[in-house]
Order: C-alpha cells, then structure tokens, then sequence
C-alpha cells in the first residue's frame, strides 16, 4: 500500500524527534487495524524524511551530529559502513524506506535514543551554545606564562586554546584546537593512580600514599606525620603510586601496560609519547631525582623498588600525548563510572573511580584546589602542558588545554572556562537541582527532570512511542509480516480481556 506520510516538522534549530503522534498516524495510514507497531526503523525514517519518499544521505547525518553522535562513532560503525556502501548503488544520494532500513537496522537502538532526546543532554544543540559563547569569553585573555623549565613546554604557543567534551552517552563536541597533541603531564596522576586502585585495591595503595591536601607546592621535599606522601596527585605521590604499577616486570612492560589502559579510557583514540619531552624532563629533572632519593631514605617505596628505574616510568608516563578530544573521552569514562562512553567497555572498577575522583576533588589542581572545590566544585586535575581534565560526574568529561599558566601552575584560560561553566550550569557538586532556578540545567527538556538514564532495548522503546491510552498485548507475527526479524507485532486488547 501506497503511503503518503506526513508529519509536523521540528524547528530548524532542533534535532528531530520521534513522536507519538507519528505512530498512529502511521498505523492509520499504512492500514494497521491490527495494531501492528511499526518498527523503530520506519519511525526514524517518517521523522527524518518530512513526508517525502526518500531521505538525503546528507540529512540523515546533519541530523545525527545535531544530537551530539559523530558518524566515526565507533558504535555506528555498521550503520556508517552500510551507508557508504549504500550511496554507491543510489544515483541521487537519497535512500527510500527499505534503504534506510537497511543502513541503521544494526544500530537502531542507539539511534532511537539518539532522536528521541534520550541522552543526558537532550538538547544538545542548545547546550553546545552556551559552550561556544564561554570558549570566546576565555579566548580573550592574555594573561600567564608558558612553561618553561622543561624546554619541550615552552614551545607551545601561548595563542593554543582547545575545548572538547564528550558526555556519557557519547555525544561530542569540540572548540578550538582540539586536535593538536600535548602531554598529559600531572593531568596522568589520576589516571595512574586509578589504575593502581583497580589492579591493587584502595586499602594497598593507600599503604603506601595518604589521602590529605599537602597544602604545600606539589613538588616539594615533605611527607605526612607517617611519612607517606601526602596525596597521589603531588609528585611524591604520584613517583610512589608509579612504584606500584605491575610490580615485578621490566619498565618496557609497564609502560605498554599503562599505554594500553590510557587507549581504553580514550576509547582507542589518539593516544601517543613524546621521546622528546621524556629526554627534556629527564634532563632537567633534579628535583624530582632528591624527591625520589628522599623517598627512599624514608622507605615510601615497596620492597625491592628500583627508583632510578620508577623514575624514568614517571617521567615516561608524564610525556604520554593525547588530544583535548581523546582526553575528553578519558575524563567521561571517568564520569560514566568506569565505562567508556564510545566503546561500552568497562575500564575500570567503580572504587577506582569513586577514589579517584574523591582525591581530583579535594587535590586535582595545585595550591588552587581549595579556591576550585569551591567555585566549581568539580573533579578536576591540572598539568603544566596547559591541561585541565574535568569530570561532571555521571553527566560529561571535559579537557580544556591552553599553555598559558597562572602562578600556581593552572591554565588561565582553562581555569575561567571551568568557573565560567558552573556559573552558568548547575553541574557544582552543592548546585540544588530541585530548586536553583537561577542557573541552566542542561540534562532537563523542556523543564522536566530526565527520569530514566538508563539504557534502553528495542522492545522498551517501542513500548514507550506507541503506549498511550491503547493497552497493546504482544503477538507472535505471521509468516506473511513484512520485515519480522525487527518488527514487534501488537494487537488492541480490551480492558474486558484484561478483566
């Protein structure tokens, strides 16, 4: 039968949204008295397509990114493959009903999410926006300087500024030069330290290494009252929790060890090593030489610890490179509980994760630490390439990179984007959600609290378009029903029957 679909179309300035209203119109129109519920697939292809009897290729996609999912998201990768094979067929880049169907059966569900606001923030558009206008407000400042007692440092350009995000459900966005390689510097701290956490345990770990602010300069000669270093994210700490990475093997395999959690936590994104910068700070490195000395003066180091040997590891670990976007995937795998958003792959365990971004909390970014659980009130850690890893906890993962440091070591522009965000959003971790109206919440539509952010399968949604008033009972579909392998057949049943 012969459909000529219609529907209401979104505003220009909104991602396309699957409605309720659609599927009974659909089923009207397409003759199902039976009440057999259209497939997910058809339902996004009468969104997308407008009432017309094919959809742009490069509607289709424009539309995705307008949800926040990139087409190389590596969750769409049979959808994007299809697609590209596809448009070699069609001669007017266009797909009908069945095409479409054929292109994003594989990832429907994701998809289906994707359209019908189901992310954390579902209107992605609209938050990108505010990001935009705070990024411009930070690009403006001149003030601070470039590192420069490690001679690789100092040549960034005090002009580089790049903002990326990625959110627990995957979506993106970038700003700036966000695709330029930087090392990770003290921004690795966390990130080692929860490796630790997750191979050892909290109570081994913390054997070794305290759990307090120093209150002191993050390279300073000085341990606790047990004499341990104070926290895992001043250099003490960070040697010793380097020490207790895959004790009993060579260097060479701890470093692919690490490299091949930091490719997880990135979601196998760009994750390098900077020979140059690891010969630079090895050179210049006396300080963290007497640390390391005075260290094992104080017997701060497991049993049989080679420490020239961990030192070279830690400056090995400090020169690994990434991009404000892979790291913006580390600090969401961070945020979404030990899961990377683009791959769904647990990484690590939900202690490393609470412990981590407990001490990023009370430690992440220098002297300022106070001053920034205060304002922001977030889990963050600084470097001295210019980075600033931020973890919204359960929402989004941000890197901000700008060399340009103020006096205590933190990157002037990264530093207003991060305050400049939590006075316009309510993402502080002391922001009442309920009743601080004053400030934006991105994860609401519509002003209505998002209730469910938990995955959803086929059968859910499907449920959740099409169940209104009508009771829909479920079926075993019939031999002659078209696409059976997706569609879920429904038949009306009455509240006699349900009686």
């Amino acid at each position: 039968m012969a459909c000529n679909f219609s529907t209401t179309s979104p505003a220009a300035d909104k991602p396309f949204l699957l409605s309720i209203q659609s599927i009974f119109v659909f089923c009207l129109l397409t003759g199902s008295s039976a009440g057999i519920l259209p497939s997910l697939e058809d339902l996004l292809f009468y969104t997308i397509a407008e009432g017309q009897e094919k959809i742009p290729a490069h509607k289709f996609t424009t539309a995705l990114k307008a949800t926040g999912l990139l087409t190389g998201d590596p969750r769409l990768k049979e959808c994007m493959e299809m697609l590209k094979v596809t448009m070699k067929t069609t001669s007017d880049g266009a797909l009908d009903r069945h095409l479409f169907k054929k292109c994003v059966q594989s990832n429907i569900v994701l998809l289906t999410q994707a359209f019908r606001k189901k992310f954390v923030i579902p209107d992605f558009k609209s938050f990108t926006s505010h990001i935009d206008q705070i990024y411009e407000s930070a690009k403006s400042l001149s003030g601070g300087q470039v590192a420069d007692y490690i001679p690789q440092l100092a040549k960034f350009s005090s002009n580089l500024w790049g903002v990326a995000l990625c959110t627990v459900d995957g979506q993106r966005y970038t700003a700036g030069e966000t695709k330029v390689p930087f090392c990770l510097q003290s921004c690795v701290k966390p990130l080692k330290y929860a490796i630790a956490v997750h191979d050892h345990g909290t109570e081994y770990v913390h054997r070794f290494i305290g759990k307090e602010p120093s209150g002191l300069r993050f390279n300073k000669l000085f341990l606790n009252e047990e004499d341990k270093p104070h926290n895992p994210m001043v250099n003490a700490g960070a040697i010793v929790c380097t020490s207790l990475l895959k004790q009993g093997v060579s260097n060479a395999e701890k470093f692919d060890y690490v490299m091949n959690f930091m490719n997880k936590l990135a979601g196998n994104e760009y994750v390098g090593f900077s020979n140059a910068t690891f010969q630079s700070e090895r050179l210049s490195g006396d300080r963290n030489f007497a640390i390391g000395y005075y260290l094992k003066e104080k017997k701060c180091f497991p049993e049989g610890t080679d420490m020239i040997s961990i030192l070279d590891l830690y400056f090995q670990l400090c020169s690994i490179e990434v991009t404000c976007e892979s790291a913006s995937v580390m600090a969401a795998t961070l945020a979404n509980g030990g899961f990377c958003p683009i791959t769904g792959e647990r990484v690590l365990n939900p202690e490393a994760v609470r412990d981590t971004l407990s001490l990023m909390h009370s430690c992440g970014m220098y002297d300022f630490s106070g001053q920034f659980a205060f304002h922001v009130g977030l889990p963050a850690k600084s470097g001295v390439s210019g980075g600033i890893l931020l973890v919204v906890p359960n929402v989004m993962g941000i890197m901000c990179w700008s060399p340009p440091l103020d006096k205590l070591g933190n990157s002037v522009r990264g530093i207003q984007f991060c305050t400049d965000l939590v006075q316009l959003c309510n993402f502080h971790n002391y922001d009442n959600l309920r009743h601080f109206a004053k400030k934006l919440d991105p994860r609401r539509e519509g002003g209505d609290q998002r209730q469910n952010l938990e995955p959803l399968d086929y059968t859910s949604l499907q449920k959740e378009l099409a169940l209104t008033d009508n009771v829909w009972k479920k079926v075993c579909p019939s031999e002659t029903d078209e696409d059976n392998s997706t569609t879920v057949v429904y038949r009306k049943e009455s509240v006699a029957e349900r009686n």
